[in-house]
């Protein structure tokens, strides 16, 4: 989370602090975020696959102890039997007992169960990379839905602001018509124009009802639509120059992305089964030891009964051994484990090559969009300039009876069509200029 936590840093803090949230109502981004990432449902999916991996891993190391073990055995034998006190026939009812305690202790295995520790330590570090990657994702996916929702708070804002306008110079030609001094057909034209304006708004207002809706969707909470939300402060933006190539970019990004060094860490994991299946091929050498005991009720002494706690006391015997187990044929199941890991193995391997591919080709596309966005976000800076100083003349000229509402109309759309392109050019400069700075690692 340590890439995703810079972006966060960067995106939200103009004076090294992050928001505060100052109306209990308000929503800040890092709220939404905290939201997202405890709602989640794949996240914790994702959080218990990693759970599971770290108890293989834990069970992995745990098979290196021995197996202690311990039985404990009562019975009746009737008729003709063995004495298991004289080991002799006895044509008798004979109660008898037999207590015993062994344990084994794996000497070698062809490295079976070291490689299978290997195995699983890399798939639960590989494990936790993913659910790291699953969080960054979707922090990724909230800030794009956050910022989604502050670019259409401005366009309704945009939006008001032109309807405004609009209402007023057509509540001031309404006056003047009434002088006889402007034609109806001037006042049509700028009626014609505020409805215009009207069903603008109402679908921007619409939009941002949608862009509310996504963003709740992904913190996975119920929808409101008078959610509001803590603003950025977009108005320190600062233009940066790309510094880096697309190759540089993604140089770094192999080091630091969570998605890459679990990829490899899943051929690594696999790499190791192989090792582990061929191991299988070897004999296995075990250290035996036991420990026994046994009573029965036919055990005398000078035709006295042996009492049962004396007979365990004396009966006591214990063995130690080597045993080695030699693989002949087990259904060929070595072999087809051993098929199958490697075809496992070719498996991560591709996987990790796609994954590789796949980063690269985002970092370059990436880095195209952050030049035409910058780019695009300049050129328009300058054109709302223009169209500025064009329309507070036209504005003028009309406002003094010289101009025409045609000639209004047309520098007022120019500025209004120009200062929207402004507020998505804004907010989709700033997204892509943070995810270029994801993907270098800042």
């Amino acid at each position: 989370m340590n890439r995703i936590l810079n972006l966060i840093l960067l995106l939200l803090s103009t004076h090294g602090v992050l928001f505060a949230q100052s109306e209990a109502n308000m929503l800040s981004l890092q709220e939404a975020i905290a939201t997202g990432l405890r709602n989640n449902i794949e996240i914790r999916r994702s959080s218990v696959r990693t759970e599971a991996a770290r108890v293989t891993y834990s069970q992995a190391k745990a098979n290196q102890l021995p197996e202690i073990g311990a039985t404990i055995n009562h019975g009746l034998n009737q008729g003709r039997s063995i004495d298991p006190f004289t080991n002799s026939y006895v044509n008798q009812e004979i109660t008898y007992a037999t207590y015993s305690a062994g344990a084994s202790l794996v000497l070698f295995s062809g490295l079976v169960q070291r490689n299978t520790i290997r195995q699983t330590d890399y798939a639960y570090s590989a494990s936790e990379l993913e659910l790291q990657q699953a969080r960054d994702n979707l922090t990724l996916n909230i800030i794009l839905a956050y910022l989604q929702v502050l670019s259409n708070e401005d366009l309704v804002e945009v939006a008001i602001k032109q309807v405004a306008v609009t209402q007023q110079q057509l509540e001031r030609l309404l006056v003047l018509h009434e002088k006889g001094a402007v034609n109806p057909p001037e006042i049509a034209e700028m009626t014609g124009q505020l409805k215009l304006e009207e069903l603008s708004l109402a679908n921007s207002r619409n939009t941002l009802q949608s862009a509310r809706l996504a963003l709740a969707q992904l913190m996975n909470v119920p929808y409101e639509g008078a959610l509001e939300l803590e603003r950025v402060p977009l108005e320190e933006l600062v233009m940066e120059d790309v510094t880096t190539s697309p190759q540089e970019t993604y140089a770094r990004a192999i080091d630091e992305l969570a998605l890459v060094k679990a990829a490899n860490l899943r051929t690594q994991s696999a790499v190791a089964g192989i090792k582990a299946s061929r191991g299988l091929f070897y004999p296995t050498l075990l250290l035996n030891s036991n420990l026994n005991s046994n009573y029965s009720s036919a055990a005398t002494i000078n035709g006295e009964t042996i009492y049962y706690d004396d007979q365990l006391r004396n009966n006591i015997f214990s063995n130690i051994g080597i045993t080695l187990r030699v693989p002949i044929l087990s259904g060929l199941n070595s072999h087809y484990r051993l098929k199958l890991a490697k075809l496992d193995l070719q498996e991560t391997d591709l996987a990790e090559e796609n994954t590789r591919v796949q980063l690269r080709l985002d970092i370059e596309q990436a880095h195209l969009n952050m030049s035409n966005a910058r780019e695009r976000y300049q050129i328009l800076q300058e054109q709302v300039a223009a169209f500025q100083e064009a329309f507070r003349a036209a504005e003028i000229r009309f406002n003094s009876g010289v101009g025409t509402p045609v000639d209004y109309l047309i520098a007022k759309n120019n500025l209004d069509r120009t200062g929207i392109s402004l507020v998505t050019a804004k907010y989709d400069y700033l997204l892509r200029m943070r995810i270029l700075e994801f993907y270098r690692g800042r």
